[in-house]
Order: C-alpha cells, then sequence, then structure tokens
C-alpha cells in the first residue's frame, strides 16, 4: 500500500493500493477518517487498484482554511484522482458522502461507469433523522452526536466499532455543525438521495448497501425504485450498525465485487 498527500495548496492524504481500473475510490463520511474502509478496501485491492482519502480537516489530510460543504469535498476527490492520475473510477462512499459520490458522477461522465452507496438515508428523511441533524446545527450538538451514535453502534460492541466512534467523537462542535449544515442543506436541495440520481443524465448503474434501517419498509421503498430503474440496486447486508464495512467488510467487499461483475 503507497501513502500519499496531493501537493497544492491543501495536503489531503489518501492510501493507494492494487492496481487496474476502474479503480475504486473510497469516500469517508463526515467526521471519519479513510480508517473506516481500510479493511475492505485492503480486500477490494486483490482484485483492483483502490484509493481511500479523507477530508480536509480530517485525519491526516491538511486543516481547512476556512469554512467549507460538500462542493469542497468534491474538490478534496478530485485533487486525489487527479494526483493518482485515475482515469476511470467508481466513488464509494460512506453515508451522506454519497453526495460526493453523485457530483463527481455528474462532473465526470465518462471516468465513472458506476456508483456504490453505503449505509446512506437514500429516501426523503424521517421527521426524527430530521429532528436530529437540526439539533446538530442549531441545538445541542454533543447530545445530538451522542442519539446520533447510540443509534448507529445498535447495541453492537467490537474494538473496530469502538475505533470508528472514537475518530468521530475527536470532532467538536465546528465540525459536526457543519456536517449538519452540509447534510440538511443536501436533503433540501435534492429531497432525497434517490431523487438525484434519477436526475443524472445519462443514469448509471447504482449499489446501495447498507445495515440500518432494519426496518421492512425501508428496503421495500428502495426495491420499489429499483424496479422503475433498473441501473439501481439495493442490498440489505447481514449487518446491524451504520457501519457495515467496519462490522462486515468481507461482506462489503464481496458486494462491490459482485455488482462490478454484473456491470
Amino acid at each position: 500500500m503507497r501513502t500519499g498527500r496531493t501537493s497544492g495548496t491543501l495536503g489531503i492524504a489518501y492510501d493507494d493500493a492494487g492496481s487496474g481500473e476502474p479503480a475504486l475510490v473510497m469516500l469517508p463520511g463526515w467526521c471519519s477518517s479513510r480508517e473506516r474502509w481500510r479493511a475492505a478496501a485492503g480486500i477490494c485491492a486483490t482484485r483492483r487498484r483502490v484509493v481511500a482519502l479523507e477530508w480536509r480537516g480530517h485525519g491526516d489530510s491538511d486543516p481547512a482554511p476556512a469554512d467549507f460543504g460538500a462542493e469542497e469535498l468534491v474538490e478534496d476527490a478530485s485533487s486525489v484522482i487527479d494526483a493518482c492520475e485515475i482515469e476511470t473510477f467508481v466513488p464509494c462512499s460512506a453515508s451522506h458522502a454519497g453526495w460526493v459520490a453523485i457530483e463527481l458522477r455528474r462532473r465526470y461522465p465518462e471516468r465513472v461507469p458506476a456508483i456504490v452507496h453505503s449505509d446512506w438515508l437514500v429516501t426523503r428523511p424521517p421527521q426524527a433523522f430530521s429532528f436530529l441533524i437540526s439539533q446538530l446545527v442549531s441545538g445541542d450538538w454533543a447530545v445530538a452526536r451522542q442519539s446520533l451514535f447510540r443509534i448507529w453502534a445498535a447495541g453492537e460492541e467490537s474494538s473496530e466499532l469502538e475505533r470508528t466512534l472514537a475518530v468521530m467523537a475527536a470532532h467538536g462542535e465546528e465540525m459536526w455543525r457543519r456536517a449538519g449544515r452540509a447534510i440538511l442543506a443536501a436533503y433540501a436541495r435534492s429531497g432525497s438521495p434517490l431523487e438525484a440520481l434519477a436526475a443524472l443524465e445519462p443514469a448509471t448503474a447504482v449499489l446501495h448497501l447498507y445495515g440500518q434501517p432494519q426496518q421492512p419498509a425501508y428496503l421495500e421503498e428502495q426495491e420499489r425504485f429499483a424496479d422503475a430503474h433498473p441501473w439501481f440496486a439495493v442490498r440489505k447486508l447481514e449487518t446491524m450498525t451504520h457501519f457495515s464495512m467496519v462490522e462486515s467488510p468481507e461482506q462489503v467487499a464481496e458486494a462491490i465485487e459482485r455488482f462490478l461483475a454484473s456491470t
């Protein structure tokens, strides 16, 4: 595995392993690091090139010089893609990095043959979720963050999950409020990720992998969308948490490879 940083005015840290295109570009969620993808990326790298990055102000990347949102995250990903001289790639996004993946497909339609989303609320957000994200922005952000951690962990315990949550807990008020603002703005702009994906022209192959929510209605809504949009596929994994690639990297890697083989 090769570790690098982009050489522009803002250094974005990344890991680069394996060979062959289309490469997988692993995008972490807000307040996460590239460690979130490490186990799954290592498995995928035995078959193809995998690049995992972390955003400005996160992990080993440079601190952000000013406030930022989804547009700047797209620039971070683009700078890594350019630095690694990747021609064709599949964005693999964790949670709300999915908005970045969609924008990368819009920006580079001929270079992005498919998208993989994981652990994302791809439908219109329920009231309880919107309340927690709004609380991150303008209420008691620490209480909201702890509530999200509890939901995401789903009572599961492991050293890997503890490390993932510790990375997220290391970010303070400024980053969590920023994340909340960006998430609310994206839903307000697009309605839902499914609606944003449906608006892409031309359409592209999309896979959504997830462990929660566990409610059958969530899967059923996605299956109805898939029936109407054959380019979309969903797979409910045998996982419980919001961190499928941490909880079961083997399932995630296998699902990605099977999806790419079918497309």
